[in-house]
């Protein structure tokens, strides 16, 4: 694997997007908010908005804050790469919960049921973007509530979309799923690879 580019900014705090980005050897360096940043706000959600919609929208968001914030702090010039990731159930967006008990309404509301794991991911410059969308079905088993509760304990669900994590212990209770595995854990490999390829990657 090389590039025409030595490294790209990875705008986005989660471990997993990291570790994902290593397993296609791409060398990256984190680009993170500031304190003076608001990045929560970034992912507010529009009345009526689709899911799918808000992905797309927040992904962009986040890569003008990351444009701005690269040269606010006068680093090289290099592309950068954002995603963010939602669950949905039908039309109704699940983010990160608040609470225990939003956590738990979330969980109760996904066991026994299928749900989509939607990512989009956007790799670029200033004068130039590319972006892409990754739509996964996922399918829980029934679970009951004391299980529901010991996984809501262990403090998982909190950070992330829809309560879960599907590397953590909650892939016991998953009995199918249908796209990106990779997507479903926040970064899209396959779709991430086509876009740096379009910046000069080759894998």
């Amino acid at each position: 694997m090389s590039s025409s580019s030595n490294f790209i900014y990875l705008a986005s705090q989660s471990p997993r997007r990291r570790q994902l980005l290593e397993q296609l050897g791409v060398r990256h360096e984190l680009l993170l908010p500031g304190p003076e940043e608001d990045a929560e706000a970034l992912e507010a959600v529009l009345p009526g908005e689709a899911p799918e919609a808000y992905v797309a929208r927040v992904t962009q968001a986040k890569f003008d804050a990351a444009l701005l914030r690269r040269a606010a702090r006068g680093l090289p010039e290099a592309p950068v790469l954002c995603s963010d990731t939602t669950v949905a159930v039908d039309q109704q967006i699940l983010g990160k919960p608040v609470d225990v008990e939003d956590a738990l309404r979330t969980l109760r509301l996904l066991a026994g049921r299928r749900h989509r794991v939607i990512t989009a991911v956007a790799v670029g410059q200033v004068e130039r973007r590319e972006a892409a969308l990754s739509v996964s079905e996922v399918e829980f088993a029934p679970v009951g509530e004391d299980a529901l509760r010991r996984y809501v304990d262990s403090g998982e669900p909190f950070g992330k979309a829809g309560a879960y994590a599907i590397q953590s212990q909650a892939a016991a209770w998953i009995s199918r799923i249908e796209g990106s595995y990779s997507g479903i854990m926040g970064l899209p490999l396959f779709e991430t690879a086509q876009l740096l390829s379009a910046w000069g990657w080759r894998f």
